[in-house]
């Protein structure tokens, strides 16, 4: 359990952030850079929760919202050793097959697409659509990032499935893919 008395501790004053194991690295170490991006993808998905009503839509943001969280935590936890533990969180083979299988009933009742897809349709539509975008990002600095240290495989496995599944649940909520917003090639030439 976190409990957080005061928010400031002055300690990154200096440029420098605290990992896991208690080191320290500049806040623009590309493992930082990625756990923001993550961050930043978490926000987004708040948005997009302020327009989802109950149901099992809003559920699956809800645990990929404290995903991104343990998300977070393993790319903060340095190391060669990939297994959770008490003291680690580490994002698992579970629940990148939890996101597929996912994406597999989402897609089920979908219309095949015949067209690439431009961002918007219904208000939560936009919102992941935004944040699938950025967990591109983040996925793109997780890749650099672990160019320079080891980063957990199923970190980035999950983050790679997480944009799919992200893509595939806007279009379910655009009215199953029929209020998706088609690209149109040269349309304005």
């Amino acid at each position: 359990m976190v409990k957080l008395n005061k928010i400031y501790t002055r300690t990154g004053d200096a440029g420098t952030t605290g990992l896991v194991d208690g080191s320290r690295v500049a806040k623009s170490d590309p493992r930082i850079a990625a756990i923001g991006d993550v961050d930043e993808a978490n926000s987004a998905l708040g948005l997009a929760l302020l327009h989802l009503h109950e149901g099992p839509e809003r559920e699956m943001v809800v645990r990929i919202q404290n995903e991104l969280f343990d998300l977070g935590a393993d790319l903060a936890t340095p190391g060669e050793q990939f297994t959770p533990s008490e003291m680690e969180l580490r994002i698992i083979a579970s629940q990148v097959e939890r996101l597929e299988h996912d994406i597999d009933i989402m897609n089920e009742g979908l219309s095949p697409l015949t067209s690439f897809i431009l961002p918007g349709g219904h208000p939560a539509s936009a919102y992941l659509h935004l944040a699938r975008a950025i967990v591109r990002r983040a996925e793109r600095t997780m890749v650099a990032a672990s160019q320079a240290v080891s980063l957990n495989p199923q970190a980035l496995a999950y983050v790679n499935r997480l944009s799919d599944h992200l893509f595939v649940l806007a279009r379910l909520l655009n009215a199953g893919g029929a209020g998706d917003i088609l690209w149109k090639p040269g349309a304005t030439r």
